[in-house]
């Protein structure tokens, strides 16, 4: 059944980590966990215990390298934004390489696979505390046709990251054909209004939704990436038009 509410708290207490940190250790050491809990984490915390910095010399390097397909560019007057996809086919500017909360002189990627560092946790924290939990990694993306960030899933383990409502019926009797409901990212957005990006507080726990919570073998958030094929806008304006355009000249040849 479907809770009609829901409560998310930040948890206090985490260090700043380096490379090396027991992540699950740490966390299991500050929260209190109850069956159907749902843990939200910050992929900066996971990266950095991951040592996934570079130098921020070498920013640009570091983007190409976590990029399988530039998406789209755009100059502005200290450089070029990129927005590419990247090897889990997540799309997103500069392939999630930052510079903000990290040491000077550095930049940070993003977790080696999220999806797996979410399941290593969920499993070790099921374990510790006896208990079914879900776990969310999260960072924050831009979005198509809206202004300003959000936090999304980037990595999930235990709940269910999706909530298939077709065949279902609205409230006044239609049948739902289309509505596939983004659950993990849902949860992702209302965590970071209690995280924030400015406050230490990389994570949380979101309690009463217990129904999202599921099996370990639940897909991952690369389930929420749609494929290419099925993507309208999978290329810039620019980048479209010049494969349009190419794929003209080649006609013609």
């Amino acid at each position: 059944m479907t809770s009609a509410q829901f409560t998310v708290f930040a948890v206090e207490g985490i260090p700043e980590i380096v490379p090396g940190d027991d992540l699950i250790q740490l966390i299991g050491d500050l929260v209190a966990l109850e069956d159907g809990d749902i843990l939200a984490i910050t992929s900066k915390i996971v990266s950095k215990a991951e040592g996934r910095f570079a130098a921020f010399a070498d920013r640009e390097e570091a983007i190409t390298s976590e990029t399988v397909r530039v998406v789209a560019t755009r100059a502005y007057p200290g450089g070029v934004t990129r927005i590419v996809e990247n090897r889990f086919g997540m799309v997103m500017a500069a392939a999630g390489v930052d510079a903000s909360n990290v040491p000077d002189g550095l930049v940070l990627l993003l977790p080696t696979d999220p999806d797996a560092s979410a399941r290593r946790i969920a499993l070790a924290l099921r374990e510790r505390f006896r208990v079914s939990i879900g776990v969310i990694i999260t960072d924050t993306f831009g979005r198509p046709w809206r202004e300003g960030q959000t936090d999304v899933a980037i990595g999930a383990a235990g709940l269910r990251v999706l909530d298939d409502l077709r065949g279902t019926r609205d409230a006044d009797g239609r049948e739902l054909s289309v509505t596939i409901a983004a659950t993990a990212d849902e949860v992702a957005g209302a965590v970071d209004l209690v995280k924030g990006k400015s406050r230490g507080l990389p994570l949380a726990i979101v309690r009463g939704l217990g129904h999202l919570v599921g099996e370990m073998d639940e897909p991952g958030a690369t389930a929420l990436v749609r494929p290419r094929e099925n993507d309208m806008f999978s290329l810039g304006t620019e980048e479209a038009w010049a494969e349009g355009f190419e794929a003209g000249r080649r006609a013609k040849d």
